[in-house]
């Protein structure tokens, strides 16, 4: 876990345990078939977290980096990801805010009415710079709830891609090692860009130093 003031990362320090390829959700199976494993994987185009920590040839890796995993509980591993409710690129001016509450530790970040909630252990998704302080080696997940009314919905979707979205007032954000989000009907699930059987509750913990990423 990278502190402040701190290098992030190293010389490896031996070749791969394990190799792989494909988009978060399958560097996120490997990790859960093998946990602490110094991992060679080489991303697909639908890779985030592989643009976020500058991956991109693994034929060619002198530097590993000790990366963390959200755990789901049933829900299984996210290395980069996750959406409770509606996507923010999805958030036209027909859909309907929900009652929902997000507790980020021992705190309440939300309890109100709101469209979908993203919990970020990375940056990117599907290429947006959606979460532009997300770090995946920092030890803490990145939450934001968002809640605009329609009228602000179509200028939210178009400042998705470089960030700019940030910082808006019907947008909560926060941060910490374990949220939980309740809503009071099931919700969609998305995990490291791929949809799961909705909820209706959601835990996510930081698990720190899951990995270590050759890059």
């Amino acid at each position: 876990m990278i502190r402040p003031g701190e290098p992030w990362g190293g010389a490896a320090a031996g070749p791969a345990t394990v190799t792989g390829a494909g988009d978060d959700a399958d560097l996120a199976a490997l990790v859960r078939d093998h946990p602490g494993a110094r991992i060679g994987f080489r991303p697909d185009p639908r890779c985030d977290l592989a643009r976020a920590v500058g991956l991109s040839d693994p034929g060619d890796t002198s530097v590993e980096l000790p990366l963390d995993v959200l755990d789901l509980g049933a829900a299984g591993l996210a290395v980069n990801l996750v959406v409770s409710g509606q996507a923010p690129d999805r958030h036209t001016a027909w859909r309907r805010r929900r009652p929902v509450t997000v507790e980020v530790g021992e705190r309440t970040l939300f309890a109100g009415r709101a469209l979908g909630v993203v919990i970020a252990n990375g940056q990117f998704r599907e290429g947006r710079d959606l979460v532009p302080r997300g770090h995946p080696g920092d030890g803490r997940v990145e939450v934001q709830v968002y809640a605009l009314p329609p009228g602000q919905r179509r200028a939210l979707r178009a400042r998705l891609g470089s960030g700019s979205h940030l910082p808006h007032p019907a947008i909560v954000t926060g941060t910490g090692r374990q949220v939980r989000v309740s809503w009071r009907r099931p919700a969609p699930l998305e995990v490291d860009g791929r949809p799961r059987a909705p909820q209706a509750v959601l835990e996510a913990t930081v698990r720190p130093d899951a990995y270590r990423l050759l890059v």
